[in-house]
């Protein structure tokens, strides 16, 4: 047929084009319809796949989207017998060089393609014998994943498939992008409202333990850790605390709040993000030894509260699939700020209820009684001791009138209680008499008023003290010794000598140059040091419930673990002992500010089976302890002066310890008067940056150093030694290592030598 006018024929290959170009647009168009009628985004990766798959006959596709934070390409969908969630890192495999490169390839056979990834087939599965691979990008070029089409159908992959594959992508991308954006919203709204329901939860717990607990549980699934401790600051004794470990049985956890990774976090207020825990000099292995557990990484953030203090820090370890990202900081940060309140509602509860249970425990456990009365003049309580002196039982007494308790020949009291009432002064009678019964029982008694904080009359108080034989006896004799072993030598009898083996930790403590100290001060200032001296010392042995045994000149002798023993006395000892360094260092720069000499002391510890009890005669005993036990812990603290240490222990009292300490052995020595050798340890802790700079790194050194001299590598010893003494040129015992060193180099040991040091002096 003829055209029209200005018209050519079309021919049947140009039919062919138009026909091909229609379906090539027919096809963009059901791609852009079936995109737009799903809306989460693993349904647009599916039906992507399953577009592209079906329309390049191809066994399978799969479609892998790019995670910044892992930096790993992950397929969500996969067509075949089986659908999981693969990852693997953006770089491996055709997929990462297609990602990496932001080239296509075409690949007619993938097993000896050397890109090709073989664990993917291992996997799943499948064959992959021919693949098509293209980069999925942004219409700004930004490449956010690959797409993939593998063994297709009769023949291989050729540039239309990869020409009509980019095509369908591109307009798949827009829903992609839009579907990503829509889970993330998603995603992060879901974590937001499960933030809050967390944040809510955890805050209305009351209970410090079980909030300790939950914090850390809730702060390991948020951060999805392995571990986690919340450690608080003990305003009180300058240390950081957990209750429990997440993880851990439950358990203690003290240390100074200046030390290791969590200390520098409290100190300096700013978060620490560390990938590789053992190649950070800042943290201790210590607690890794102690616990078995092995650490990673470690994010450490600090628990603010809304005054801007530092009340403690939270310590994240081993994240799961990698390191600690700046938006798991952010999440923890977060998290403590909105619990911060209630770590402090908590512990202000805690402390409250330990004061109440404190109060009641020693109201309970008082010899006196102690007998409460409200406003309107009704016993309120009355102590155990309450009720036995009176011989009446709490449901006798309690809620009743006081007038009604307290008749005939006991009226006094009412008399007592009602001058206090009108004059809100105290009142005190010594050796009155109540008659409970036929009996006469001589008390000692004070009425007093209470007060509420406004000083406003809410009541009144009783405290009566029996002051009959028993009591009469214990007064007396608590004047000449401690009153809890008077209790002990009266319910035993007054006139028993004798004793009982005992293990307990022996403190030797001895003043440095006393003898020049005391020519220098005279009679009047040597005593005044002393008072001032020992004041401060017993304070520290009592706060950790040590037995104060003498005073020897400037010496003291003390004990833990008698008259009652505890499972931690060893760690007590040492604790008294750290406290004694440190108040001493406090009082010493008083001292020098006010041109006084300062004191330096040698503390030496040992445990051991003693024998306790009243030596002497029956007109004069002490409640003392004796044994070989009690003299290594004097030959210790005289050891103090030769190794130019402060506190020395000995293996007994070193396997003992439960706690970490900052220790190093010493030596093996054989002291004066013994045969067998004692290892000995140096505690350290009472150190800080000035007094003991880069101590980790010379603790170090120096056990490499003993090790080196105890293999008789003296030249590798005294490397190690020198690298003591460049971090601290003052480190007595390194220098004396060194001067060992010497003489064996020039003067070998006997074969049998064991480094053995004996001791000549005491």
């Amino acid at each position: 047929m003829m055209g029209t006018e200005g018209q050519q024929p079309m021919g049947s290959g140009d039919g062919q084009q138009l026909a091909e170009r229609v379906r090539y647009l027919e096809l963009l168009l059901e791609v852009t319809r079936r995109m737009a009628s799903v809306d989460s985004l693993d349904e647009v990766l599916r039906t992507l796949v399953e577009i592209t798959t079906a329309e390049l006959r191809a066994e399978r596709g799969s479609l892998f989207l790019n995670d910044p934070q892992t930096n790993e390409l992950y397929s969500r969908v996969a067509q075949g017998h089986i659908q999981r969630e693969i990852r693997f890192i953006n770089t491996t495999g055709i997929a990462g060089h297609v990602y990496s490169s932001g080239q296509a390839a075409i690949v007619d056979d993938a097993y000896t393609d050397p890109r090709f990834n073989r664990s993917i087939d291992e996997q799943t599965g499948f064959t992959t014998k021919s693949v098509l691979c293209i980069p999925i990008k942004t219409v700004k070029g930004e490449v956010i994943g690959v797409a993939q089409s593998l063994n297709k159908r009769g023949r291989s992959f050729n540039s239309a498939d990869l020409e009509l594959f980019q095509a369908m992508i591109a307009q798949g991308t827009l829903a992609l992008l839009s579907a990503q954006q829509i889970e993330r919203m998603r995603a992060l709204r879901q974590q937001e409202m499960e933030f809050i329901n967390v944040v809510s939860e955890v805050t209305a717990d009351i209970q410090l333990g079980s909030l300790l607990r939950r914090v850390m549980g809730e702060a390991t699934r948020l951060l999805t850790a392995e571990r986690s401790t919340l450690f608080l600051n003990d305003d009180k004794t300058d240390e950081l605390w957990s209750e429990v470990g997440e993880g851990l049985e439950s358990m203690q956890i003290r240390f100074p709040n200046h030390v290791g990774i969590a200390g520098a976090v409290f100190t300096s207020g700013r978060s620490i993000n560390i990938p590789y825990a053992y190649a950070d000099l800042r943290f201790n292995p210590a607690f890794d030894r102690q616990t078995g557990f092995f650490t990673r990484s470690i994010l450490c953030v600090p628990i603010v509260n809304k005054q801007g203090r530092t009340i403690g820090v939270t310590q994240v370890l081993n994240k799961r699939g990698g390191p600690f990202t700046a938006e798991d900081e952010s999440r923890l940060r977060a998290f403590t700020a909105q619990i911060s309140i209630a770590l402090e509602n908590a512990k202000l509860f805690a402390d409250v209820q330990s004061m109440k249970n404190y109060n009641e425990a020693m109201l309970e456990s008082m010899a006196s009684g102690v007998i409460t009365l409200d406003e309107a003049e009704r016993i309120a309580t009355c102590n155990a001791a309450g009720l036995r002196i009176l011989r009446v039982g709490a449901a006798e007494i309690l809620g009743r009138p006081v007038r009604e308790c307290f008749t005939g020949s006991n009226a006094w009291v009412l008399e007592r209680l009602r001058h206090v009432a009108e004059s809100a002064v105290t009142d005190t009678i010594m050796e009155g008499e109540l008659h409970i019964g036929e009996e006469a029982v001589s008390v000692n008694l004070t009425a007093l008023p209470l007060l509420s904080a406004e000083k406003r009359r809410i009541g009144s108080m009783l405290l009566i003290e029996d002051i009959s034989n028993e009591k009469r006896l214990k007064s007396t004799m608590s004047r000449y010794m401690d009153p809890g072993i008077a209790d002990r030598l009266v319910a035993s009898g007054a006139e028993v000598l004798g004793g009982q083996s005992v293990t307990a930790t022996v403190l030797f403590c001895d003043i440095r140059a006393f003898t020049s100290i005391a020519e220098q001060l005279g009679a009047q200032g040597t005593v005044t040091l002393l008072n001032d001296y020992f004041t401060l010392m017993v304070e520290c042995i009592a706060r950790e419930q040590g037995m104060l045994d003498k005073f020897i000149g400037d010496a003291i002798m003390a004990a833990f673990g008698i008259p009652v023993a505890h499972d931690d006395d060893a760690d007590r000892a040492v604790r008294a002992a750290i406290h004694m360094m440190r108040e001493l260092t406090t009082w010493n720069r008083l001292r020098v500010s006010d041109g006084k000499l300062p004191v330096d002391i040698g503390i030496g510890l040992n445990t051991d089976q003693v024998v306790a009890g009243n030596i002497g005669s029956k007109k004069r005993m002490d409640y003392t302890i004796i044994g070989d036990g009690v003299n290594l812990a004097a030959r210790l603290e005289s050891a103090c002066k030769q190794y130019g240490t402060h506190i020395l222990v000995s293996e007994f009292t070193y396997r003992r310890l439960r706690g970490t300490y900052f220790a190093r052995e010493l030596d093996l020595v054989v002291v004066k008067g013994k045969s067998a050798p004692v290892a000995i340890f140096e505690i350290l802790d009472y150190h800080n940056d000035d007094t003991y700079p880069q101590l980790i790194d010379a603790l170090r050194a120096f056990k490499v150093g003993l090790t080196q001299y105890r293999r008789r590598e003296w030249a590798a010893a005294s490397e190690a030694f020198r690298e003591v003494l460049e971090i601290n040129p003052r480190d007595q015992a390194a220098a004396i290592y060194l001067e060992r060193c010497a003489w064996f180099s020039a003067h070998p040991p006997e074969e049998q030598w064991n480094g053995v040091w004996v001791m000549e002096s005491k």
